[in-house]
């Protein structure tokens, strides 16, 4: 009967050893699985974003182009790039919750006094939300405005790097954020210790994410 005991208690022993390992390693497969979604889907939204800029560049650039110069303000410019956008993204203005804050991937909270902290954010197809700044430059060589793109809209992480993605528009095309860092230097960006805004670029020229 000793015997049966100990055998029951090693089996359930055995049986919850095997749970903690199914729920220690069940996480990291699914924030694995998670990321690799997300980078797929910002990949796609970057080749709609190319598809589009290089459409324009084609058929409307110069008139654009302007446009933009003649806007008095920059409502009237962030108004120019909406009506651009629209067709390809659907876009809306709204007012976002106060739980929704964005981070860096080191886990620091973005200020608003950040370069990229986005005030004007708009929502889009899947919920996705999609964030303009104005950068208010005529200089050809100097970016027009940022956008960025939180792949799964209000859902955590909110983190630079994993969900959200961003861009430069120049009067000539778009760049991701990071294009021109040296690899290394984007290898540290996106990772706990950078800010993964470099991961924009990162990922679309195929680099791997930490599980």
């Amino acid at each position: 009967m000793a015997k049966k005991n100990y055998l029951k208690i090693e089996y359930t022993v055995t049986f919850l050893v095997i749970i903690a390992l199914v729920l220690i390693i069940l996480p990291i497969d699914f924030d694995s699985n998670a990321q690799a979604d997300f980078i797929s889907r910002w990949q796609d939204k970057y080749s709609r974003l190319e598809y589009m800029f290089n459409v324009i560049n084609v058929h409307e650039k110069d008139e654009i182009i302007k446009s933009f110069k003649r806007a008095k303000t920059p409502e009237e410019r962030e108004n120019i790039i909406m009506n651009l956008i629209q067709p390809y993204f659907r876009i809306r203005k709204e007012i976002l919750p106060k739980r929704y804050q964005v981070k860096f991937m080191n886990k620091t909270k973005v200020p608003k006094s950040s370069k990229y902290y986005f005030e004007d954010t708009y929502t889009s197809e899947n919920g996705m939300i999609v964030g303009i700044k104005d950068l208010e430059s005529n200089n050809p060589n100097s970016p027009m405005f940022m956008m960025m793109f939180d792949i799964n809209g209000i859902l955590q992480p909110n983190t630079w790097g994993k969900d959200i993605y961003g861009v430069n528009i120049y009067e000539h095309g778009l760049e991701p954020f990071g294009q021109g860092m040296p690899i290394k230097e984007l290898e540290m960006d996106c990772s706990m210790f950078g800010t993964g805004l470099g991961c924009s670029y990162y990922y679309k020229i195929g680099g791997g994410f930490n599980d």
